[in-house]
This record gives structure tokens, C-alpha cells and sequence, in this order.
């Protein structure tokens, strides 16, 4: 897939089932600092940087606002000429937006400079891209092709995505007949309707189910039909509610005294188990009439006891491209506790450069793999998926290169960060950045002890130090490292995260996190 040069920017949108948590981030700030530096303070700026890229019927739009989705670009646009396909960037507000003739994106990028063009409600910048054609997952050979099934990404998975929020989401702009989830290299979904889907990607691309989180990155899947095989949080075939997996050879299954589950039951223990989700207010999302959905939809139990053991839901995750002289249990735990508790972490023997990690739950697994996948760490890019394992065994430990354990158990470290619920709505899930939050530290220690410190450690120094006010009866302070990129941020994090720093009579705990 085509992806452009593009500073990241934190994300504030409103969600389409509502408000869940408050957004973060300054996004007037990231606009004006971005618009700066990447087209200078006009659009004399914009004109020059266009000519230096040649022209393509591919044009690379930024400067987009936090809640615009694909329909809004296809509005704005259409009058320059057809646009064949839109692929969108909603992390970084940008888009690619490919015209069927070159004429047309002459004439976006030409418009772009003389006078402002606004995109939902904000002024956007146009360049060429550099790509001739953005790269389809389908039909590759048809410039209009579409499909009738959507392949949906979820992006900064916070919350549970089960068919039922899909389906809520998704069935208000047209029949939904089938939903299958899958988590491999995070958290994608199919989505099925009974015709050709453009209007519901046109609708649902790059928008928020919930505020600032749960972003959805929509294409057109390679399958014409889903296969679904079961009724549950996983997959769901609308035309037959009741479908119920049989497993092959068992024929009809005992009878049970007292049913599947308690009446009370629910997948955390004894309580409510059937949360609401309101439908989306925005009028963009709704059908021509009010009695074509529900109001809210509740999340049924899972129809079979199966469901506990599928594959999809393992709390272990699979990290493969570890430095195999740099890398050991403890930094893994350093770089991957950011997004969930950890329970144990061992390398495996037979393939050398990977670990098994056993976190909390699978949904701990689902924001490591969002935010740690493809990260390079020690000048080698981490592949983090899904394992088949549902626990970490230990068997078959051996010595590191560094001399330290295969194995390591961390159930009951205090330097887990998700044991408590008041525990864990003090961490902001966020993706690997430049700047570090550091806290714990003892006041008696200086810049150019800290600095000193990445040098004993042989990680990359920092270029910025800032200590944020602390009362005169603090124990501890806090402040920022600022890094020359993302990747140095990484190596610091993963290393010193949790160091213990020496000072009379004690150990201070330095804790560390992306700002």
C-alpha cells in the first residue's frame, strides 16, 4: 500500500458511538507547527514544493481536520474531475486521492496554490504523489473496481471490537449480512453487504468508533463472500441467526443440567453483561428512515462454550526480529508493559530472535500489536502477532547472549502498570514518539547525570531536558527527554525503563513513557 512522508499527529475525533474517554493532544498546535514546516507560512510555498515532484493523477492531501472522513474528500473534490479511489491516513491527516484523468489532479493541485480549498470545514494543502496509482487490494486491473465486501482496519484499538460494534457501526448506511474478525497483525474485519459497498466506505473511512481511538481504515477485500462458520464476538452471518458450529464428529452434544452459563454470567465473572451502544447522531451515518435500525444493541454472550478457547482471543503475542545480543526478558517487559500487565516472557530455542509474551488479556495483545508491529528497535523492525499459544510454558531455558535467562516471570513485579482499574486509567495508550515522559526521579539528580546515564547504558543521549514544577515538599520530579528521532526514544525506553537509580539510603524506580 501506498503510504506518503508524513509527520504523525495525535488524533482528537469524535467518535461515532460517543465520547468514551477525552481525547488528547493539541491538534491546533500540530497543525500550525506541521503546516509550517512542511509548506512554509503561504502558498507560494505549496506551489514551489509541487513542481519539484512530477505530475500524477495521484494527489497527496494534508492538513485534513481530525473528524473528516473519505465522503467529505470525495465532496470537496469531484469538481476538479472523477476520482477513481481514496486511500486515507487518519493518523497523520493526510489522504491519497487518485483522479481518473491527469488533468483533473492538475487542476486540485493548481487550485490548491491560488486560492484556499477547504475540506470539511478546514483549508487542506495538495502536492503530487509520488505514486502513479494507489495500490488496490482487489481487481488491480479496474480503476473504478469495487466489491461489495470491506476490509476494515482498526487502528489504536482501546476498547473491544466485537461484531456487534461493527455491526452497529456499519449496518445504519446499509444491510449488514456478514462479519468476520480477525487478529493477526492487529485488528482487521471483513464486512459484507448485499451490493456493491462504496457508500458505506465512502461514509466510514478514517472515522473514529470511538473519541480519538478505534480508527478505521477502510479497502475493498479480495473475497466476493464470507464464510461464516459460527454466530459470536468474532464472526456473525445475519441471514442465519441461529447458526450454531457443530464440531465435526461429535454429532449432538450432551445435554446440560443447568444450561450453557449461569443467568448472571458474563466473560469477566457475575454481573451485567449486556453494556448499550448508541447509534451515531451524525446524519451522515443514518438511513433515509429512523425505523430502519435500533436505537441501541446489547452484546449477547457468546453462543457457544467454544468460544473461550478460539485461536483469535490468546493474551500471548509473538515478537519476532529481536537483536539477539541486545534483547532480553526484562526489555521486553520495559518496551511492551506500556500497553498492558505481563505476565511471563520467554525466547524461543528453536527460532532464534523471537519471544513469546504473555500478557493480561488478548486485548492488551491487540494494542501491543497496533502500536509495537514494525518498529525498529536496535536497527532491526519488530514483527508482533497474534500467537497460537494460549499461555507461556516454561520449558527449554537457556542462557541469552548476554548471559541473563530465556525465561522470566513478572506476575508479581510492581512495575506492572494495569493491575488495578485506578491503576490503569492513569495510562495514555499511545504509539512510540520522540519525546519521553520520565517520573520517579529523585530532585538531587541532574541533566548531565541522566545524560550520563544513556551513555553508560550505550542508548542514545537526548537533546532536550525539561523538568516539569514539583512542590517544595516533593519526593520525586518529573519532566521530558526530548530525542533526535522516534527509533533513539525506543532504544531509551527499552533499556533504562524501570532502571533503578542509587541514592543515599535507597533505589529510585525511573518510569518511563512516550509524552
Amino acid at each position: 500500500m501506498d503510504v506518503e512522508e508524513g509527520e504523525d499527529s495525535d488524533t482528537a475525533s469524535a467518535g461515532l458511538l460517543g465520547d468514551e474517554e477525552d481525547a488528547t493532544g493539541t491538534p491546533g498546535e500540530n497543525r500550525a507547527r506541521w503546516s509550517t514546516t512542511k509548506y512554509g507560512s503561504g502558498r507560494k510555498d505549496n506551489g514551489e514544493d509541487a513542481h519539484r515532484i512530477a505530475p500524477s493523477p495521484v494527489v497527496h492531501v494534508r492538513g485534513l481536520c481530525e473528524s473528516v472522513v473519505e465522503g467529505d474528500l470525495v465532496e470537496a473534490l469531484e469538481k476538479f474531475g472523477n476520482i477513481c479511489y481514496v486511500m486515507m491516513m487518519p493518523f497523520k491527516r493526510q489522504a491519497l486521492v487518485e483522479f481518473e484523468a491527469m488533468e483533473s489532479a492538475d487542476q486540485c493541485v493548481t487550485c490548491g496554490v491560488n486560492e484556499a480549498v477547504y475540506i470539511a470545514g478546514q483549508q487542506a494543502f495538495f502536492n503530487y504523489s509520488t505514486s502513479k496509482r494507489i495500490t488496490r487490494p482487489t481487481n488491480a486491473d479496474d480503476p473504478s473496481s469495487g466489491n461489495k465486501v470491506l476490509l476494515l482496519s482498526i487502528q489504536n484499538p482501546l476498547y473491544p471490537i466485537t461484531t456487534d460494534v461493527l455491526y452497529t457501526v456499519c449496518n445504519p448506511i446499509g444491510n449488514v449480512l456478514r462479519i468476520v474478525i480477525f487478529k493477526r497483525n492487529g485488528i482487521q474485519a471483513m464486512v459484507e453487504y448485499p451490493f456493491w459497498s462504496q457508500k458505506a466506505k465512502s461514509a466510514l473511512n478514517g472515522a473514529d468508533i470511538y473519541a480519538g481511538c478505534c480508527t478505521l481504515k477502510i479497502e475493498y477485500a479480495r473475497p466476493t463472500r464470507l464464510n461464516v462458520l459460527r454466530n459470536d464476538n468474532d464472526s456473525w452471518d445475519y441471514t442465519k441467526p441461529f447458526l450454531v458450529r457443530r464440531e465435526r464428529g461429535k454429532g449432538r452434544q450432551r445435554q446440560a443440567i443447568l444450561g450453557e452459563h449461569p443467568s448472571s454470567y458474563s466473560d469477566n465473572g457475575y454481573g451485567s453483561h449486556c453494556p448499550l451502544l448508541p447509534l451515531p447522531s451524525n446524519n451522515r451515518y443514518k438511513r433515509s428512515s429512523p425505523h430502519d435500525a435500533q436505537e441501541v444493541v446489547a452484546y449477547p454472550l457468546p453462543q457457544t462454550s467454544s468460544y473461550m478457547g478460539h485461536a483469535s482471543s490468546s493474551s500471548v503475542a509473538m515478537v519476532s526480529g529481536l537483536h539477539p545480543a541486545k534483547m532480553n526478558c526484562t526489555r521486553i517487559f520495559n518496551l511492551f508493559c506500556l500497553y498492558g500487565n505481563i505476565e511471563k516472557v520467554k525466547f524461543m530455542k528453536s527460532v532464534p530472535g523471537t519471544a513469546l509474551v504473555e500478557m493480561g488479556d488478548e486485548y492488551a495483545v491487540d494494542r501491543a500489536i497496533t502500536h509495537l508491529n514494525s518498529i525498529k528497535v536496535f536497527s532491526k523492525r519488530l514483527n508482533v502477532c497474534v500467537s497460537k499459544q494460549h499461555a507461556v510454558i516454561p520449558s527449554q531455558v537457556f542462557e541469552l547472549e548476554d548471559g541473563s535467562s530465556s525465561y522470566k516471570d513478572f506476575a508479581m513485579t510492581r512495575n506492572n502498570r494495569f493491575s488495578s482499574v485506578g491503576q490503569a486509567s492513569k495510562n495514555i495508550i499511545q504509539p512510540p514518539a520522540a519525546v519521553l515522559h520520565f517520573y520517579n526521579v529523585p530532585p538531587c539528580i541532574t541533566e548531565d547525570e541522566l545524560q550520563r546515564l544513556c551513555t553508560e547504558h550505550d542508548v542514545p543521549g537526548f537533546i532536550k531536558f525539561k523538568v516539569f514544577d514539583a512542590k517544595p515538599s516533593s519526593k520525586t520530579i518529573s519532566g521530558l527527554f526530548e530525542f533526535d528521532n522516534k527509533t533513539h526514544a525506543v532504544e531509551v525506553l527499552t533499556v533504562l525503563n524501570h532502571h533503578q537509580i542509587r541514592i543515599p539510603s535507597k533505589y529510585c524506580v525511573l518510569h518511563l513513557t512516550w509524552f
